[in-house]
């Protein structure tokens, strides 16, 4: 990989946070529970702490501004922090975190903080937001979220292929971010 990620455990042993990232249909939600199922550790979905607002208006294709995200991502924080001191962590969260400043945002409340950036191929995002028309976010703002992005550089993250195997990515996650974890499994 030639870099290090910022490790998920405290010197002291203790396990921190990681952060999965990535625009809507990137797989965030699937490899954060297997994260936390491999760690066993705590799984936090970020999209169920949207406010009843930002729900209505990403239905309604509306892309979020900063403003509407400010609260979430303190939602997110606190939520985290709560799991963090109830569990004694490593806590894993799923959340597009499409900007650095939403990133640091969580990364100043969240220590250590992993994270891990998932990305891939626009035609097979779009396939995977194809198979859950039911979601609150729809498949007409993905061009905006692409356009949002800012990618984490190396010595911010963790980047991997969706095109991969959930496998393939758990295990390299694990291993780039430091976390204790339980044995391999493959699929």
């Amino acid at each position: 990989m030639g870099f290090m990620p910022t490790p998920a455990a405290n010197t002291d042993g203790r396990a921190g946070y990681v952060l999965v990232m990535g625009v809507s249909g990137a797989g965030k939600s699937t490899i954060g529970r297997a994260l936390a199922v491999r760690t066993g550790g705590s799984f936090i979905e970020a999209d169920d702490l949207h406010p009843a607002e930002n729900i209505r208006r990403m239905s309604e294709r509306e892309p979020l501004t900063d403003a509407d995200r400010w609260p979430w991502l303190k939602a997110i924080s606190e939520s985290a922090l709560a799991e963090m001191k109830e569990s004694g962590g490593p806590v894993i969260i799923a959340c597009s975190a499409l900007k650095r400043s939403y990133r640091d945002v969580l990364r100043q409340a969240l220590s250590p903080l992993s994270i891990v950036h998932l990305s891939g191929p626009v035609d097979l995002i779009r396939a995977r937001l194809e198979e859950r028309p039911t979601h609150f976010m729809p498949i007409e703002l993905l061009d905006s979220q692409i356009e949002t992005l800012e990618a984490p550089d190396e010595h911010e993250g963790v980047s991997f292929s969706i095109e991969d195997s959930e496998a393939h990515i758990v295990a390299g996650a694990l291993q780039a971010i430091g976390l204790p974890h339980r044995g391999v499994r493959e699929a």
